[in-house]
């Protein structure tokens, strides 16, 4: 089921079984903990906002690395690195989603969105690519 899973049947070492379904681990980890985040970022439960600058490029670098080392074929796929790193990316994310909510054309927010999601994309093309 695309909606738990969007891995290709190659991929599923990529996820878990729940309930006879497929569920993406690093969506299953990253999604919740923003969420999380960014319900306690509202609610005044945050690291300081001039630490924002800085922590929302950095937190997310590291996974964007490796999913990017990974799909160009650079770094092999290993489960506990990638939900160590899902983990440090995910408050960052949810920090993202907070800023966005109270202010929809906050910068830093789609600054990320267009720096880790265009790598994010990059990495899918170029991955594809490399494996044909």
């Amino acid at each position: 089921m695309l909606l738990l899973s969007h891995h290709r049947p190659e991929e599923h070492d990529r996820c878990f079984r729940l309930g006879g379904q497929l569920v993406c681990r690093r969506c299953a980890v990253l999604y919740p903990l923003a969420f999380l985040t960014a319900a306690l970022s509202l609610a005044g439960l945050r690291w300081p906002a001039a630490w924002d600058g800085t922590l929302l490029y950095l937190l997310p670098l590291p996974v964007t690395l490796e999913f990017l080392f990974e799909r160009l074929g650079s770094l092999r796929y290993r489960p506990g690195r990638q939900l160590a790193l899902t983990v440090l990316a995910a408050p960052a994310l949810g920090r993202g989603f907070a800023r966005y909510l109270h202010h929809p054309g906050d910068r830093l927010f789609w600054n990320m969105v267009l720096l880790f999601g265009g790598a994010g994309l990059f990495a899918l093309l170029a991955g594809r690519r490399a494996h044909r």
